[in-house]
């Protein structure tokens, strides 16, 4: 009996990662790498840095080459070639050789699906115009870049306000272009909360990207030459010497779905645990395939490159055939992410999504430290975590600021899989030292005051929710030192600093609700207390302060 025969249609992360594992495992597989592109197996997400010239050549993003994959793996890949058809029946695979048009069939005993997704082009006149691309691909970068050196490309415009769009603005920024971002939904990064985007983009602002939140493109204007010179956006008209389209991806199933492979309500394919279709012998990984909700255990699509690698490695090791098996059990959509030098992370559930699926959801927003205070380079970071309260488990958690947040982020991913409530997290004995950390770790710190609330210790107004509470006749009460409050204040607050705050009690209406604030949070707290001792009722505190407050101030 000869060797088992694998077919793998795609590269880059899951592809490759299951024909290298696969490998690795059983060396007696001929396997068998088709892929469209030039390039079988490199960092797509390093593909904006290599644009903005952090990465400057185009073969520091190239993973392996096919040639690498011989000489390692025995692992024969085919660039530039299409699969056009599947024949389960006859365990077939027909390709064309996109130069040449040659047709081909491989035969195979199992089968890999990492076609991967395909960027969304949004059905807008003009989109085939000159100069407006996608960034999904080292060809594609690399086109980008060259348009950026041959030609005087002064503005930019960024459609779609994801995590992909905004590090491909920030580093066109970086190279002296001015910048917009156009995002149809209320804020950017649509999968995180608002009172978490909302500070991320005004941190933008202020560095000199435009944004433009819940704004359609409504076209793209021609220049004369057949190369875009301007978007149509909203009631805006933005030049535009420059277009990049980042409104997301389509999972690439047509190949599938010809064959009799079912997809799942997500739209990606639906396989189970082992990364298998419904058809024998057939695997589906990374961008085209679904996942499963840790936390919901309902099917979802996150198209990242570590759940990818992940699942491609899941499959490998299952095709190989040599008795071990691994299972995919599951993800909670985490990602991190750097803008200049503010750094933001999230996973689990947002508090949006939470609410809808129906969770008694309780959330907080500290600040606090990523290091000691007094250690040089120490920074804020505001940590959000969204805890159910009946079961008193952790959802979800969202971290921003100029300090470490991959360490904290990490930390809840952890307590989150293993279904840990906000006690046990509480009680996690992390390390520190001042280098690294606080005494009590920002992790810790947000679980203390998260107790504090389900407690009843205090009630906490959103940043989101604070204007509406002023204007129904909220009195914001600042209670910093009046130098403090004077650099820098929220719009219709008084300042009452907190070591007057027992001889000025008279000023405050106890019929009135008050909302405390400070630049944490802390102050407010003690604040509080106070006032509760001496029978105030209606008392609040300003989550996160002044650190976490998206608006403008004074």
């Amino acid at each position: 009996m000869g060797s088992e025969k694998v077919v793998i249609i795609g590269g880059v992360a899951a592809g490759t990662k299951a024909a290298a594992k696969a490998a690795r495992e059983n060396q007696d597989l001929e396997i068998v790498v088709l892929t469209m592109d030039r390039h079988v197996s490199y960092a797509g997400c390093g593909l904006p840095y290599y644009i903005g010239d952090v990465i400057r050549e185009e073969k520091e993003l190239l993973v392996k080459r096919p040639k690498d994959f011989r000489a390692d793996f025995g692992i024969e890949v085919i660039i530039d070639t299409e699969a056009i058809k599947i024949l389960p029946a006859d365990k077939t695979v027909l390709a064309k050789d996109l130069n040449t048009g040659e047709k081909r069939s491989f035969a195979y005993d199992k089968l890999v699906l990492a076609t991967g997704a395909s960027p969304f082009i949004p059905p807008v006149e003009g989109a085939k115009l000159g100069n407006i691309i996608t960034v999904r691909t080292v060809r594609e970068a690399t086109a980008v870049k060259k348009l950026l050196s041959e030609r005087d490309i002064k503005d930019a415009v960024v459609v779609g306000g994801g995590m992909n769009g905004l590090e491909i603005a920030e580093n066109l920024f970086l190279k002296g272009i001015k910048t917009t971002v156009v995002e149809l939904a209320p804020h950017i990064l649509p999968a995180h909360d608002a009172d978490i985007a909302l500070n991320v983009q005004k941190y933008l602002a202020e560095k000199g990207i435009r944004v433009l939140a819940g704004t359609a493109v409504k076209s793209f204007i021609d220049d004369g030459n057949g190369d875009v010179g301007a978007v149509a956006a909203g009631e805006e008209l933005l030049k535009a010497d420059l277009v990049v389209l980042s409104v997301g991806v389509r999972p690439n199933v047509n190949l599938a779905r010809e064959c009799g492979i079912l997809l799942g309500s997500t739209g990606a394919i639906a396989v189970n645990e082992k990364m298998e279709t419904n058809l024998n012998g057939i695997y589906a990984v990374g961008d085209r395939a679904e996942n499963i909700n840790l936390i919901t255990d309902r099917h979802v699509w996150y198209p990242m490159g570590s759940t990818a690698n992940k699942a491609g490695r899941i499959a490998g090791i299952n095709l190989a055939a040599t008795g071990a098996e691994d299972t995919m059990q599951g993800v909670l959509g985490t990602s991190v992410l750097k803008l200049f030098d503010l750094n933001i992370a999230k996973t689990g559930l947002s508090e949006r999504d939470a609410r809808a699926l129906g969770y008694k959801v309780e959330t907080v927003l500290v600040p606090a430290p990523d290091r000691a205070h007094y250690y040089p380079g120490s920074r804020e970071i505001v940590t959000k975590l969204i805890v159910d309260r009946e079961s008193r488990k952790v959802l979800g958690g969202q971290i921003f600021g100029e300090g470490v947040v991959d360490k904290p982020i990490d930390i809840l991913v952890t307590a989150i899989s293993f279904g840990a409530t906000v006690d046990q997290l509480a009680r996690l004995d992390l390390a520190y030292a001042p280098p690294f950390s606080t005494a009590l770790g920002t992790t810790i710190v947000a679980a203390n005051v998260m107790m504090n609330k389900l407690a009843g210790k205090f009630t906490g107004v959103g940043p989101l929710a604070l204007k509406e509470k002023m204007a129904a006749g909220a009195l914001l009460v600042d209670v910093r030192i009046d130098k403090e409050y004077f650099v820098r204040s929220i719009p219709g607050s008084i300042n009452i600093p907190l070591r007057r705050l027992l001889e000025r009690v008279d000023e405050l209406d106890r019929e009135k609700e008050i909302i405390l604030n400070c630049k944490v949070g802390l102050r407010s707290y003690l604040a509080l207390l106070k006032l509760k001792g001496l029978g105030f009722e209606k008392v609040s505190i300003l989550e996160g302060g002044l650190v976490a407050y998206p608006f403008e101030t004074e």
